[in-house]
């Protein structure tokens, strides 16, 4: 089981990283951050199983990063720490699906408890048919069944420009958040069909109007409303990332997934399923796994040999910066234009490594150079190469080389790599 930790006090998240017996157990540290906004990116670049998370932060408290992980991965089981024995807070994160509650400060024994009772959930939610019983209550539902076949209308080529409007005013009156200014569609494909469009449907559901879904033959449809191109873009590749590890979690393959283009006319929604269509069909026929996630754009720049050099782009500039113990997701992917998302999907399939595995890479590259070549102490070479806790480096370090820097430098010091 993937963990990863989010407390704005690095006194607290040192104790929990240094104090808990990780390699005794079944879980893995794959990160950590000091608030809700840069943790969001890192969990879904690093995807993992159970969020452990302090309530009182900077910039993004827990609260609203619980709101966003149950919209958006509502599969990662969440354990909330907090100092503030206040009931509103414990009220707040059992609405918010909050698995575990903790008050600071916390024991290993208490924190491993909690672990154990969120990871048996988990496994117990995987193996059950929760997903077929969502799908019968769902066809059981009038309500949800008028207002799929409304989206699914969207994607008819009989949907006219009036069609399209009325449509999306029928939809508003069901309590859908459209009409919006623009318009995306996500055309997705799997196996099996009927556990998969029950997945993609309770994931629509949590998404608070993210996507509006519409079953298909052979997948879902989703529709993405936005107040701005780069909203929709935004939420267009977080939602299909979501949907590809929600399908992967529940055991779905031949997951393929297209992004039609983004739009700003009611009538042009059908263009746009029918580009997603298209790139879904020719995914299909790709034989990269990897590559189960493609956009209108990265179709346009693949033909340019585009996206490969704005993979380079990336990696030189984090080959620039990754000293900087500040570098996130968000810088790269604003220094070559991308969306969050759009970045991070991009990333991962065309580099074969995620942005944080990429990341640590290079700063692991740098760190094992100067432990051979050096004799400089190891929590200078840790900010050296972008980490402002020592320990925090090592525990990377061993995590990914099996030795410390110490026993890394004795054993291949002044011998090349």
């Amino acid at each position: 089981m993937k963990v990863f930790l989010v407390d704005d006090e690095i006194v607290v998240r040192e104790g929990i990283r240094e104090s808990f017996p990780w390699d005794e157990t079944p879980y893995v540290l794959v990160g950590e951050a000091p608030d809700g906004e840069m943790a969001l990116p890192m969990i879904r670049d690093t995807n993992p199983d159970i969020v452990i998370t302090d309530i009182r932060m900077p910039f993004m408290d827990g609260i609203e990063l619980c709101r966003i992980m149950k919209a958006q991965m509502p599969w990662i089981g969440i354990v909330v720490l907090s100092g503030y024995d206040e009931f509103e807070y414990a009220r707040q994160c059992i609405q918010l699906g909050v698995r575990e509650y903790l008050l600071k400060p916390i024991t290993a024994d208490a924190l491993k408890g909690a672990l154990d009772k969120v990871s048996a959930q988990l496994q117990a939610e995987r193996n059950t048919y929760e997903h077929a019983a969502s799908l019968r209550a769902r066809m059981e539902s009038g309500g949800k069944l008028v207002r799929e076949k409304l989206v699914g209308s969207l994607f008819s080529d009989e949907a006219a420009e009036k069609d399209a409007q009325d449509v999306l005013k029928q939809l508003s009156s069901m309590g859908c958040a459209v009409p919006k200014p623009y318009y995306t569609v996500i055309d997705a494909a799997f196996e099996p069909v009927g556990d998969g469009q029950a997945a993609a449907a309770d994931l629509a559901d949590n998404s608070g109007g993210l996507a509006l879904p519409s079953p298909g033959r052979v997948g879902t449809r989703f529709l993405i409303p936005g107040e701005t191109g780069e909203d929709v873009e935004e939420s267009a590749y977080a939602f299909a990332t979501s949907l590809a590890r929600e399908l992967e979690r529940i055991g779905a393959v031949k997951i393929r997934v297209g992004i039609g283009d983004i739009v700003d006319k009611p009538e042009e929604i059908y263009q746009s399923f029918r580009t997603a269509r298209h790139i879904r069909h020719l995914l299909v026929e790709r034989s990269d796994e990897n590559a189960i996630i493609l956009g209108t754009r990265e179709m346009g720049e693949a033909a340019d040999e585009k996206t490969p050099a704005v993979i380079s782009e990336a990696k030189l500039y984090m080959a620039q910066n990754f000293t900087n113990p500040s570098l996130m997701l968000q810088d790269v992917a604003k220094a070559v234009g991308m969306s969050n998302s759009r970045f991070s999907t991009v990333f991962s399939q065309q580099n074969g490594q995620t942005f944080t595995e990429y990341l640590i890479y290079l700063r692991l590259g740098k760190a094992k150079e100067l432990l051979r070549n050096t004799t400089v102490k190891g929590s200078q070479i840790a900010r050296e190469v972008g980490y402002n806790d020592a320990h925090y480096f090592s525990y990377i370090f061993k995590k990914n080389t099996g030795l410390t820097p110490s026993d890394y430098r004795a054993q291949y010091q002044n011998q090349p790599e």
